[in-house]
């Protein structure tokens, strides 16, 4: 049994596969955040911007079985192309198993996923991107994309140069101070030359 908040086609909108055609699965449930309003303040993940509480989004359901849930994938997709899916929440490795993973790669799926690295994900994925939080223990140590938001309290870019991943990105919190964020993010970058900027594209071309 899946549990799924929403499931839709679209472009990726930040890091290193921006621009792409993609299919969205995000599942419900996080290890860092209830998702609850009254439950913010005393997150450990306290500016998360998405909704992942329950099945009412396009797609939404509890899909019994790897199949059931690929197939919806499939009647998403819409090109040609090598169909590709992003897994994400809320924090996807709650409910990834290996199953799920082999049926979509047996129908041709590329995956990736989004986690908050707090829980090692499978050996058998094709990209993955960390987004650490601040006073988590990072299980995932290496992959394919690094992507923290800044800035966050209690924690820094340099803390993570040494870990085995491809890219590193920096991507401004998108809160109240977002202005001041992206240029705190664009100065460090500069200065840093390992880290990327990252935004969030699809925000202001208006897709989901």
């Amino acid at each position: 049994m899946y549990t799924v908040k929403e499931m839709f086609f679209s472009i990726q909108g930040e890091g290193r596969n921006r621009g792409r055609y993609s299919v969205f699965c995000r599942f419900t449930g996080c290890n860092l955040w209830s998702g609850r309003e009254k439950d913010r303040e005393k997150a450990i993940c306290n500016f998360c911007d998405t909704d992942f509480l329950g099945t009412d989004g396009i797609n939404g359901k509890k899909y019994k079985s790897p199949n059931d849930l690929v197939n919806q994938a499939l009647s998403i997709w819409r090109t040609s192309d090598k169909p590709f899916i992003v897994l994400t929440g809320g924090e996807p490795l709650l409910q990834l198993d290996d199953k799920l993973i082999d049926e979509l790669h047996y129908n041709n799926f590329e995956i990736a996923i989004e986690t908050n690295g707090t829980i090692k994900a499978p050996n058998n994925l094709d990209w993955i991107c960390v987004s650490p939080k601040a006073d988590t223990k990072l299980e995932q140590l290496k992959g394919d994309e690094l992507k923290l938001v800044y800035p966050q309290e209690n924690i820094h870019p340099k803390d993570y140069e040494k870990l085995e991943f491809q890219n590193f990105f920096l991507q401004p919190k998108f809160d109240k101070n977002y202005k001041k964020n992206v240029l705190a993010a664009k100065d460090f970058c500069i200065k840093n030359l390992k880290w990327k900027l990252s935004y969030q594209m699809h925000k202001f071309i208006g897709v989901p």
